[in-house]
């Protein structure tokens, strides 16, 4: 997506954020964005955890859970509330930047504007606009994608008991390699393509090459990954359930106040 000449002239209303703070939830995982580690730091990555505090109430949330708090700034830009700094999408991964000096030729990947967001209150899906090629690869392709905020799954982990189960289910497939026939070739975890030295983590297979039937968030650890996936409208198309409920976020604003319930008669 193209930040348009419009958009110049845009209020923090126009964003579809709300004014002030609020927190920002996976609808597929439950998780919330959340500053890792609580760090300040320029390029800190932005990921999914589990709800540090689950009240809305300024005055009654723990000071540590403030790294799960952010915010929208005149420009557009999605702010972390604890170090005031807006987040950018670098390697497709969200961070948070500092203010950096104009360095030429302008824009480059140590130097450039901040991309905005909108929320689209009727989806739930969060974009971020570019004024520039986020993969600073000099081509225009990026011009006619659309940029989702992203939570990615993580499936468990394959154990020995896993790949014990898989010899055994082949020998019984196979009831021939008992009895003298062919034998069936070992397991060769690197000529297969299983030794995990050169297997890409799970949190860096494409969206697009991850299926309908590989997207299983059953892994035990508490964090997850969350990008900013480019897609074309042919991509879009091909997008099943699963994969556009990863795109889908709940805005829950923060009040200074408890709600109050009028008794019933």
């Amino acid at each position: 997506m193209v930040i348009k000449e419009s958009d110049e002239k845009a209020s923090p209303n126009d964003y579809g954020f709300p004014l002030g703070d609020f927190l920002l939830r996976s609808v597929s995982s439950g998780r919330m964005l959340d500053v890792s580690s609580d760090s300040v730091q320029d390029g800190a990555p932005i990921i999914l955890w589990p709800e540090k505090d689950n009240s809305l109430v300024e005055g009654l949330r723990r000071p540590e859970a403030c790294n799960q708090v952010f915010f929208i700034d005149i420009n557009g830009a999605l702010c972390a509330r604890a170090s005031g700094h807006a987040l950018d999408v670098e390697n497709g991964r969200l961070v948070l930047r500092h203010r950096r000096p104009m360095t030429q030729p302008y824009p480059n990947a140590y130097s450039h504007p901040i991309p905005r967001f909108r929320y689209q209150g009727d989806t739930g899906r969060i974009t971020a606009a570019f004024e520039n090629d986020p993969e600073f690869a000099g081509g225009t392709a990026w011009r006619a994608k659309t940029f989702y905020l992203t939570a990615l799954s993580r499936p468990r982990p394959r154990t020995l008991l896993d790949n014990a189960t898989d010899v055994l289910s082949s020998a019984l497939r196979s009831p021939l390699s008992l009895f003298g026939g062919p034998p069936i070739p070992a397991h060769d975890p690197i000529a297969a393509g299983t030794d995990d030295t050169f297997n890409l983590r799970q949190e860096e297979v494409e969206e697009q090459d991850r299926g309908e039937d590989a997207e299983d968030d059953d892994d035990p650890a508490r964090d997850r990954a969350v990008r900013v996936i480019g897609l074309t409208p042919e991509e879009h198309r091909e997008l099943g359930p699963k994969a556009w409920a990863r795109r889908q976020w709940a805005v829950l604003p923060l009040r200074n106040t408890a709600a109050r319930y009028s008794a019933r008669s």
